[in-house]
């Protein structure tokens, strides 16, 4: 597979942020972290994922906590799906390692999220071009980002369906 059409796979998938590179164009800059907000520990990123799915609009990861097993599936339409290995890193950084399936290939990308903490709430960022972002509030609040991250595995099934769906021939 030819770089720009791993590329354009990558973006298509939404698993990376090189679609600027395929698209010839400059990525945003990086917003700056919020004002007296600490990196969260290697150990406090751990508690908030393992064993748990975080939903997403029309997908899920799962971020097992035997192994470090990472799956996930993304589009009912043309979907994709990805398989590999979740880790954390000081200061506040989550990623996950994973080959992404879709109709026309695969493709290894490494997505991560960096944390942050001030006060009660904890803020997250997509590397290396998101913004900031409340994730997670204390009281908790209904648009909180993490009331969508849920323990158990919510996640497999859709992998399992989506797996089997790209592996038929039409």
């Amino acid at each position: 597979m030819t770089v720009f059409r791993t590329l354009l796979l990558l973006c298509v998938l939404g698993v990376t942020s090189t679609c600027a590179f395929a698209a010839n164009t400059a990525p945003n800059k990086a917003s700056k972290p919020p004002a007296k907000s600490v990196p969260l520990t290697a150990e406090d990123v751990f508690q908030l994922y393992y064993n748990r799915t975080w939903i997403w609009k029309d997908g899920a990861g799962y971020f097992a906590a035997k192994g470090r097993d990472f799956k996930a599936w993304s589009g009912e339409g043309t979907g994709s799906y990805g398989v590999g290995r979740w880790f954390v890193t000081d200061p506040g950084k989550l990623c996950f390692r994973a080959t992404w399936y879709a109709k026309t290939g695969n493709a290894l990308a490494v997505t991560c999220f960096s944390h942050r903490k001030r006060g009660n709430t904890i803020f997250q960022k997509r590397e290396p071009n998101g913004d900031w972002y409340a994730f997670k509030t204390s009281p908790a609040s209904a648009d909180d980002e993490y009331s969508k991250v849920r323990p158990g595995d919510y996640a497999t099934a859709g992998y399992n369906r989506m797996r089997i769906k790209l592996s038929q021939k039409k």
